[in-house]
């Protein structure tokens, strides 16, 4: 399913929450009649305390004020935080709560991953970034992600499937079910020129509509693609697209973790760096902190910033989004954006390096046949196949 773009939309990159949060936090407080936001992550640290103050402040003066958390990724929120801002007048849902039973069950890996914010059907958030504190323990650098503010008519396509899902989950909640939200979006007039659309994930419609925007465009690359991504463990067709590419002369670059927050999906990644490598693709492990982005630019022409993780949890099981825009300027700013932190945070991974020994790759194989069985468990094991097959 083609990409759905309208015209007259402003998009600015917000690099990190240095940047995001001091802006999201500015929206909470210039709220005057709703806000709908969902995140996959709401911690009770600094940064989660400051957010949920601003909420707090918005609900109390008569903002009409909607969250909406994933059950695993923010499982001790609503025993946390969330009491307070549902006493101050916050309207919270949970998206399937963890079960008190630790059976494991593949329903379990269906998740809430998106990160989205639209205040007063005027101005939206669509990103990577989770409300949690920027900083990790003995890491000074930010982590390292992205999210995009959106003016425009795009905000009113945003807003409608941010409430399409709260009707759902709201509906699924048989012992709480809030109010459903009345608020009438108003007209939307152009913000800018940027042609810009809104790309989900869903286990229905929309089941491969981020994949096959990624491919489409990587099927028309010239000159080069550079992605960042922080778990990459993409299927057989992603893998050809990208090897398709570097072999008819497009320079593709890889920007992916090199400090590992989940070790099994870390090592998964590097079970498929040989075949990559093979093809002429370039490589490179950030190093400055834990990199957690999931953009890409194409051409310096197309380009996206969103949740979705190009491994099997984002493209075939979670609820994702992303923005995707034909803008130039705004491509070869986070083009730019990228270049750098590869030239001057991030080491470049050759084939047969020393680290990679002989065990490492057995351990890297091992985990990459552990994913596939958790693939496997959720019916989709076939579009997951060996390192090898290309």
């Amino acid at each position: 399913m083609s990409a759905d773009f309208s015209t007259g939309n402003q998009l600015q990159l917000l690099a990190t929450g240095t940047e995001y949060f001091p802006a999201l936090l500015a929206a909470i407080d210039g709220a005057a009649h709703e806000i709908h936001l969902e995140t996959y992550i709401f911690a009770d640290d600094e940064t989660g305390r400051i957010v949920a103050a601003a909420l707090t402040r918005a609900a109390q003066r008569g903002v009409a004020v909607r969250v909406l958390v994933d059950g695993f990724g923010a499982r001790e929120f609503a025993a946390g935080l969330g009491v307070s801002l549902i006493t101050d007048g916050v309207e919270l849902l949970v998206y399937r709560p963890q079960p008190r039973q630790r059976r494991l069950h593949w329903h379990r890996l269906r998740r809430l991953h998106r990160k989205l914010a639209v205040i007063d059907g005027r101005l939206a958030f669509v990103g990577g970034i989770n409300i949690i504190s920027d900083f990790d323990t003995d890491i000074t650098a930010p982590r390292f992600d992205y999210a995009v503010s959106v003016a425009g008519p795009l905000v009113a396509t945003i807003h409608a499937d941010m409430r399409h899902v709260w009707h759902i989950v709201r509906w699924s909640h048989l012992g709480y079910r809030p109010p459903a939200p009345d608020f009438q979006l108003p007209p939307q007039p152009p913000a800018g020129t940027m042609q810009a659309a809104l790309v989900i994930r869903d286990n229905l419609r929309h089941r491969r509509d981020i994949e096959d925007a990624y491919l489409e465009a990587m099927a028309g690359a010239q000159r080069e693609i550079i992605l960042a991504n922080a778990y990459f463990l993409p299927g057989k067709r992603f893998r050809e697209a990208l090897i398709t590419a570097a072999r008819r002369g497009v320079k593709v670059t890889l920007l992916l973790q090199g400090r590992a927050d989940y070790l099994l999906q870390h090592h998964a990644m590097q079970a498929i760096y040989d075949s990559l490598l093979n093809a002429g693709i370039q490589i490179f492990e950030y190093q400055a902190s834990y990199l957690h982005a999931k953009v890409a630019v194409i051409d310096e022409a197309w380009a996206t910033v969103g949740s979705s993780n190009i491994d099997p949890f984002s493209l075939l099981l979670s609820r994702e989004a992303n923005i995707i825009t034909r803008n130039q300027a705004f491509a070869l700013e986070l083009a730019a954006h990228l270049r750098s932190a590869i030239s001057r945070d991030a080491v470049e991974i050759h084939r047969g390096a020393q680290h990679r020994s002989w065990l490492m790759r057995q351990i890297n194989s091992a985990a990459y046949a552990l994913v596939r069985l958790l693939v496997g468990m959720a019916g989709y094991g076939k579009h997951y196949t060996t390192p090898e097959s290309g």
